[in-house]
């Protein structure tokens, strides 16, 4: 499949945030696959000035309408340390420049002309590309505005495209829409304008072919006011077009067989060792150790503390049994006293950390037996992803898209990888812990949830797989309007 990529940034050639190594890992591993890929990016300073990058002419010159004007770039070459092929549209006027969005914490004023240039000079290498691409990638708002300039032309391309934080949106006053050439048609509620202004990113995700998301629990949390930045209405009427595929960044460096911080890495292939972590865990956290006993461990942060008091007024009921609880990160004002109570009472049994430790965090996911959310799981997954890859059966309530990575156990079937409740309570959390408690009391079904769990594969070759696949849907006739 031939697919072309458009974005702002991509490692190591230009790197201000995580959407440069997203892409960068997502392109080698789509040219692993066997697939032609490559990337358009604006030729920036910092890359014309790096004497590692080595670039070279194309020949390629074009002028692309901007507004009223027509503006010239000419095309640059060069390929990532992996071998995939990047494009670079040099414009002096916009992209030799210190910096990639501005200087000193302020964004170039005319941003908006300098990413309508770049977007229809990567529309026009598209036209001009032999064999044609059959998928444009977009990355960020950036680029976003290439669904709507193929829709007006009526280019024979499927636009996929990937946010990278709904936060990050290009909204621009009305006027700059001049300069995208299209049609007054597309600056309407249904289209470009956003209360006023222009923004790019809900016109991506109007006119794109797909919209992936990092994960279906993101797709759903979205969908809500909570999460969804203000384009939540947006995403709920184009619903149909969004794809949840995990992100693989928050679990890079995340490998139980090497991490360091552990006092004896572990494997599926070497499951033995994972004993000797909470034994040593335990230890470090000052809580009792036991032979039997089972340890829970939960995470917090200062935007996420659904369920931290509901877990504080199990523990009298859920540390009858001989379990150990662990709680990880900040906790608000209002829980100041109960948890100092808590910790008192339960000294020996549950401990709580509030300053960040990752070496601690790595630690205590080796030592779980069981990872609690308390309360709906995180758009993002990212610790329930790690605690999965780390060998701890999930606990977590249900919630839209959790599916994707927690299914319940079974115990006829012996299907699923956790388990799931519905009661966001006290009563809940104790009901849920107590019959994950007996099943993990046989050993056979233990082995079998250690086994489904550790090292579940969040890698970059399942997340490009994932990818493939959608374009695939896409591009051949017999699935089109199944994901788009």
């Amino acid at each position: 499949m031939n697919i072309l990529m458009a974005s702002s940034e991509l490692s190591p050639l230009i790197r201000s945030g995580s959407l440069a190594d997203t892409l960068a890992s997502l392109t080698s591993e789509l040219r692993t696959l066997g697939h032609e890929v490559s990337v358009v990016l604006p030729y920036y300073r910092a890359i014309r000035e790096n004497k590692s990058i080595k670039t070279r002419k194309t020949g390629v010159k074009f002028t692309v309408p901007v507004g009223s004007g027509r503006y010239p770039c000419e095309i640059f070459e060069t390929k990532t340390p992996a071998g995939v092929q990047v494009f670079l549209v040099s414009r002096d006027e916009y992209f030799d420049r210190s910096g990639v969005y501005g200087t000193d914490d302020r964004d170039y004023q005319d941003n908006a002309a300098r990413f309508i240039f770049f977007t229809k000079c990567v529309l026009e290498l598209a036209r001009r590309a032999d064999p044609a691409p059959q998928v444009l990638h977009l990355h960020s708002w950036e680029t976003a505005l290439a669904p709507a300039l193929v829709r007006d032309q009526r280019l024979p391309f499927r636009t996929v495209l990937s946010p990278h934080g709904l936060e990050y949106q290009g909204n621009f006053w009305s006027f700059d829409f001049g300069l995208t050439n299209l049609p007054g048609d597309y600056f309407s509620a249904q289209g470009l304008e956003y209360f006023g202004s222009m923004n790019c990113l809900k016109g991506g995700i109007i006119y794109a072919d797909a919209v992936v998301l990092p994960g279906e629990r993101f797709v759903d949390a979205a969908q809500t006011p909570d999460y969804g930045c203000g384009l939540d209405p947006i995403l709920r009427e184009q619903r149909h077009k969004l794809v949840g595929i995990p992100s693989s960044d928050d679990v890079l460096g995340w490998r139980p067989e090497a991490d360091s911080a552990l006092t004896a890495p572990y494997s599926k292939a070497k499951p033995a060792a994972r004993s000797k972590n909470k034994e040593a865990f335990l230890q470090v956290a000052g809580l009792t150790p036991g032979v039997s006993a089972r340890t829970i461990v939960t995470f917090t942060n200062a935007t996420q503390q659904a369920g931290v008091g509901s877990l504080l007024s199990s523990l009298d009921r859920l540390l009858v049994d001989d379990v150990r609880v662990a709680l990880l990160g900040t906790v608000s004002d209002d829980l100041t006293i109960p948890l100092e109570v808590a910790r008192r009472k339960h000294a020996g049994k549950f401990v709580h950390f509030g300053e960040f430790d990752e070496p601690l965090a790595r630690k205590a996911l080796a030592a779980a037996d069981l990872f609690l959310a308390p309360a709906a799981v995180e758009p993002e997954a990212t610790w329930l992803k790690r605690a999965i890859l780390y060998g701890a059966a999930p606990i977590a309530v249900q919630c839209g898209g959790l599916f994707q990575y927690v299914r319940d156990w079974e115990v006829g079937s012996n299907t699923g990888n956790g388990f799931v409740f519905t009661r966001e309570s006290s009563d809940g959390i104790v009901d849920i812990c107590r019959r994950a408690l007996r099943t993990l009391d046989d050993p056979a079904q233990a082995e079998m949830l250690l086994n489904r769990n550790l090292g579940t594969d969040f890698s970059a070759a399942t997340i490009a797989a994932a990818h493939v696949n959608l374009y695939e849907r896409l591009v051949y006739p017999s699935y089109i309007g199944r994901a788009a």
